[in-house]
């Protein structure tokens, strides 16, 4: 194997730090007026992007990029409030499909309001499109697609 370049670890350090402070920036925006996280936020995404049935919490978990367990512990709220319905399998936990309720899509769509609000302000909007292109593709390469 080769060697570390010098940049490797003050490179992903930073960008670690730098997501995180998105993803808190992004939480406040929305605790602040609707009360849940952005990780929340995504989750509910990506069920409403789902199949009418819903989506089996392994694959949900799959793609925000969470364990199975933590997407178990962050619908429970989400179910108890009424904007996600899951339909348990008895054989396997992580089997069990999620769906987003009619309540969960309006509070998606509230939110999704309330973060281009969001959005708009990040530094990251003011790109030309080309700059933005190749970020994207450092990205891709970054996680590995």
């Amino acid at each position: 194997m080769g060697d570390i370049a010098v940049h490797t670890e003050a490179t992903v350090l930073q960008f670690l730090e730098t997501a995180a402070a998105l993803e808190r920036r992004l939480d406040r925006v929305l605790a602040n007026t609707k009360g849940i996280s952005f990780s929340e936020y995504r989750l509910l995404k990506a069920l409403a992007e789902a199949n009418v049935g819903g989506l089996p919490r392994i694959e949900l978990a799959s793609s925000v990029g969470l364990t199975a367990s933590a997407v178990t512990r962050a619908l429970k709220p989400l179910e108890r409030l009424g904007y996600v319905a899951t339909e348990r399998s008895e054989r396997d936990a992580r089997q069990s499909l999620a769906s987003i309720t009619l309540a969960g899509n309006e509070l998606l769509a509230d939110a999704q309001s309330m973060l281009r609000d969001g959005f708009r302000e990040l530094p990251v909007n003011t790109l030309n499109q080309q700059k933005v292109t190749e970020f994207q593709a450092r990205l891709r390469e970054l996680n590995g697609r």
